[in-house]
C-alpha cells in the first residue's frame, strides 16, 4: 500500500481530471441523461462494440432522484453516533458484568473484544455507509450476492424497535410517578409502610412490589401463553413515546440531528451528577470496591469472554444497520477512522464510568441495610427500574434525583432508537426514492411505520408482556447478529476485496496524518484473520450455551416452544443472507461459477460517488442499474472501460 499523501494526490488529480472531461449527453431512446466518463457504462456501448447514436426520443425524461440529505456538521453525526451507542446497556448491563465476571479483571477480555472486534466492525459500517451513500440495502450493490445482509440488519433493526420503546413507555410511567413525594416505590409512601414494617417475612422490597404489581402486572399471568389483558396507563406512556419519536424524526436527519445536542449531552451531565453525589454518601467506597476489585481466576471462564463480546456488540450497535445508514449522509470526505476511535473509545469510557454512579449509590444502599452489595446489585430492568430507584427514595431530596435519573434514561432510549429507526427508513427510502422526494409521502410512511410499531408493541405492555419482552430481548441481537456481522465481514474481506476496501477509505479520508495509513494495515489483519476468528469463537458459544441452559424470567422457566419460537426469530433474520443470495445468482447467465463470479462484482453505480471527491458543493447521487439497459448482468458491466479501449485502437 501506498503512502496515504501519495494515494491522495494521485486520486484528486484522477478526479479533477474526470470532472473537466466529463460531458453530459442523453442516452439513445431514453431520455435518460448519461455520462461519457469512463467510469459509467452507456447502453450504447455495451459488449465492447460501439452503435450510431439516434435521435433522443420524444418520450419525457424520468424525473431525477431527489438528493440525500446531509449532516448540518461533523458534530451532529458525531453526537447521533455517541447517542445511538451510549445506550440503556451501558448504565444497566455494563455495571453489572463488570462485577459478576472479576471485578476490574473484565476490562481486559472487554478491551480486547473492542479493539479485535468492536472498532474493525464498526469502521467497516461506517465506511460501507459513507462510500455507498446508501443505506443497509442498496449499499450491497458493491456486491449483490450480500444483499441478504442488509435484510437481515433490517430485521434485526425492527425487533429491537419493537421492545426498545417499552423501556421508553415505562420510562415515562417512572417519571411522572417521580413527581410524587413521597415516592410511590419509597418506605414513606402510606401503602407501603406495612410492608417496610414488617421485616421478618418480607420476601419483595417496596420497589419490587411497585414493579411487578403497579407497572409490569406480572403476577396476575401464569406466563407466556397468558399474556392477559393490556395495561392502559402503559398504552399511553407507549402512544406518547412513538409520538415523540416520529416529531424527532419528521424531518429525517434534519430534525434528530438537532435533538442529539440535547439528547446526548443531557446523560453525561446527569451521570456526573450522579457520580459527584454517590463520592459523598457513606458506603459508597464499599460498592466502588465490590464492582472494580479484581478476581484473576474468571479470565480463565469463556463465559467471561462471551459477556465482553456480546457487551461490545449491545453496546455498539453493530451489525443493525443504524450505523450504515447515518454514516450514508456524511460528506463523502468526512474521516471516519477519526470517527470510530472518538466514538468507540467514547462509548467504552461512558460504560466504565457510569459504573461508578451506579456502584456509590447501591453501595450507600446496602449500608443503610446492612447486607452486602452482592444482594443489592442486579442486572437489566431489575437495576433501572427496581435496585436504583430504591436507592435513589433514601435520599434526601429523592424526588429530584428519581425525575434526573428517569430523564437520562429516556435521552438515552430515544438516542438509541433514533439510530434503529433511521436503518428502517433509510432502507426503505433507498428503494423507493420517492417516498424521500415528497414530505407528504414521506410524514405518512413514517406515521403509518411508528402506528405499526405501537400496535404490535401492545403484547409487550400486557399482564404477561414482560415474558415476551425478555424473549424478543434474548433471541433478536443473539446468534442471528452474530451470523449476520460475520458474513459481512467476510463478504468485505473475500468477496469484495480488503484491499479494494482499504482502498476506498484511502480515497475518502485525504486529509488525514500518516498514522491512518498504519491503522488500516491492523484494521486489515482484524478484518482477514481476527475479526472473524473471535466471531466464530463467540458464535459457537452462543449456540453452547443455547442448548445447555434454559431461558427464565425470576422463578418462570420458558416452555420448550417458547424457546423455539424464539429461536425462529433469530434463524429467519440470518436466513435471509442464504434466500437473497440464491436470488442473485438465479438472476445472473451462464454456469453456477459464472452466476457466482457475476453475483459478487460490483454494479456500475457503486464507484459514482467517488467522481467528485474534491468539490464539497457538487453532490453526485448513485446511478440505478435500470431495467431497460442491462437485464442480465454481462460482463460488459463490470468492464465499462473496454470499450473506450477498443475505440481508441
Amino acid at each position: 500500500m501506498k503512502p496515504l499523501s501519495e494515494q491522495c494526490s494521485e486520486h484528486q488529480k484522477k478526479s479533477a481530471g474526470e470532472m473537466q472531461s466529463e460531458e453530459t449527453r442523453t442516452a439513445p431512446g431514453n431520455g435518460v441523461t448519461a455520462s461519457t466518463d469512463p467510469t459509467r457504462e452507456n447502453p450504447a456501448q455495451q459488449n465492447g462494440t460501439r452503435t450510431e447514436p439516434q435521435p433522443p426520443s420524444s418520450a419525457p425524461a424520468p424525473p431525477a432522484q431527489p438528493p440525500r440529505d446531509q449532516w448540518g456538521g461533523k458534530y451532529e453525526f458525531l453526537l447521533s453516533c455517541i447517542g445511538y451507542c451510549v445506550g440503556l446497556g451501558n448504565v444497566w448491563r455494563f455495571p453489572y458484568l463488570c462485577y459478576r465476571n472479576g471485578g476490574g479483571v473484565f476490562l481486559i477480555p472487554y478491551f480486547i473484544m473492542l479493539f479485535f472486534t468492536g472498532m474493525p466492525l464498526f469502521l467497516m459500517e461506517l465506511s460501507l455507509g459513507q462510500y455507498g451513500a446508501a443505506g443497509p440495502i442498496t449499499v450491497w450493490k458493491c456486491c449483490p450476492l450480500l444483499k441478504g445482509i442488509g435484510i437481515g440488519m433490517l430485521c434485526v433493526s425492527i425487533l429491537v424497535c419493537l421492545y426498545y420503546n417499552v423501556i421508553i413507555a415505562w420510562t415515562f410511567y417512572y417519571l411522572g410517578s417521580s413527581f410524587q413525594s413521597p415516592l410511590p416505590w419509597s418506605c414513606d409512601a402510606l401503602h407501603n409502610i406495612p410492608l417496610c414494617r414488617n421485616k421478618t417475612n418480607v420476601t419483595q422490597s417496596p420497589s419490587e412490589v411497585f414493579w411487578n404489581e403497579k407497572v409490569l402486572g406480572v403476577v396476575y399471568s401464569k406466563g407466556l401463553h397468558d399474556p392477559g389483558p393490556v395495561r392502559w396507563p402503559l398504552a399511553l406512556c407507549l402512544l406518547a413515546a412513538w409520538v415523540v419519536i416520529f416529531l424527532c424524526m419528521l424531518k429525517g436527519i434534519r430534525s434528530s440531528g438537532k435533538v442529539v445536542y440535547v439528547t446526548a449531552t443531557f446523560p453525561y451531565f446527569v451521570l456526573l451528577v450522579l457520580i459527584i453525589r454517590g463520592a459523598t454518601l457513606e458506603g459508597s467506597l464499599n460498592g466502588v470496591a465490590f464492582y472494580l476489585t479484581p478476581n484473576w481466576a474468571h479470565l480463565a471462564n469463556a463465559q467471561v469472554w462471551n459477556d465482553a463480546a456480546s457487551q461490545i456488540f449491545y453496546s455498539l450497535g453493530i451489525g443493525v444497520g443504524g450505523l450504515l445508514s447515518m454514516a450514508s449522509y456524511n460528506k463523502f470526505d468526512n474521516n471516519v477512522i477519526r470517527d470510530t476511535l472518538i466514538i468507540t473509545i467514547g462509548n467504552c469510557g461512558t460504560s466504565f464510568f457510569a459504573g461508578f454512579a451506579i456502584f456509590s449509590i447501591l453501595g450507600h444502599m446496602a449500608w443503610r441495610k446492612g447486607v452486602p452489595v452482592g444482594q443489592v446489585a442486579d442486572s437489566g430492568p431489575g437495576l433501572a427500574f427496581v435496585a436504583y430507584p430504591e436507592a435513589l427514595a433514601l435520599l434526601p431530596g429523592s424526588v429530584f434525583w428519581s425525575i434526573l435519573f428517569f430523564l437520562m434514561l429516556f435521552m438515552l432510549g430515544v438516542d438509541t432508537l433514533f439510530g434503529n429507526m433511521e436503518g428502517i427508513c433509510t432502507a426503505v427510502m433507498d428503494e423507493f426514492p420517492q417516498l424521500r422526494s415528497n414530505l407528504k409521502h414521506k410524514t405518512l410512511f413514517l406515521a403509518l411505520l411508528c402506528f405499526a410499531f405501537y400496535l404490535m408493541g401492545l403484547l409487550l405492555i400486557t399482564d404477561g408482556g414482560i415474558y415476551w419482552f425478555t424473549l424478543i430481548d434474548s433471541f433478536s441481537t443473539s446468534f442471528g447478529l452474530i451470523i449476520i456481522t460475520l458474513f459481512m465481514c467476510i463478504g468485505i474481506s473475500f468477496f469484495y476485496g480488503v484491499n479494494q476496501f482499504c482502498q476506498d477509505i484511502v480515497d475518502m479520508i485525504c486529509h488525514c496524518p500518516p498514522w491512518c495509513t498504519k491503522l488500516l494495515f491492523y484494521f486489515k489483519a482484524c478484518w482477514v484473520v481476527f475479526t472473524p476468528f473471535l466471531l466464530t469463537f463467540i458464535l459457537t458459544y452462543i449456540f453452547i450455551e443455547m442448548y445447555r441452559t434454559s431461558l427464565h424470567y425470576g422463578a418462570y422457566v420458558y416452555p420448550t416452544w417458547g424457546k423455539a419460537l424464539g429461536v425462529c426469530m433469530g434463524a429467519f433474520c440470518c436466513l435471509q443472507i442464504l434466500i437473497w443470495a440464491i436470488v442473485a445468482v438465479s438472476k445472473e447467465s451462464g454456469t453456477l461459477r459464472d452466476r457466482f463470479q457475476k453475483s459478487i462484482r460490483p454494479l456500475n453505480s457503486w464507484r459514482v460517488n467517488n467522481i467528485n471527491t474534491t468539490t464539497q458543493d457538487q453532490h453526485v447521487e448513485p446511478q440505478r442499474v435500470d431495467g431497460p439497459f442491462t437485464v442480465n448482468l454481462t460482463e460488459a458491466d463490470f468492464t465499462s472501460m473496454n470499450w473506450e479501449a477498443i475505440s481508441e485502437a
